[in-house]
């Protein structure tokens, strides 16, 4: 005697959408807020780049160092009194 109808009710369709539509705001404004997605993106690059100059910099500081320091102890081709390499100098 009683039917039995499959199927979604209107109440549970609506609930459904706003549901989505709660989850899709969520979605949105952490990929594009102020604290988003993109922004984290950009802020990351902006940090590489500063450590990429920064970690140029240092190298070219060494690089300076170990020239002085080697010129110190072997010369420069222009200070031929400098001690060579394979000849101490007595």
């Amino acid at each position: 005697m009683f039917k039995k109808e499959r199927g979604i009710t209107l109440v549970a369709l609506v609930v459904t959408i706003i549901v989505l539509l709660i989850l899709a705001g969520v979605a949105i404004s952490l990929t594009v807020g102020n604290n988003g997605l993109f922004s984290r993106a950009k802020n990351a690059a902006n940090t590489w780049r500063e450590a990429e100059t920064n970690e140029a910099s240092e190298m070219n500081s060494a690089v300076t160092e170990y020239d002085e320091l080697y010129n110190q102890y072997f010369g420069t081709p222009s200070n031929p009194s400098a001690v060579s390499p394979t000849e101490p100098n007595v």
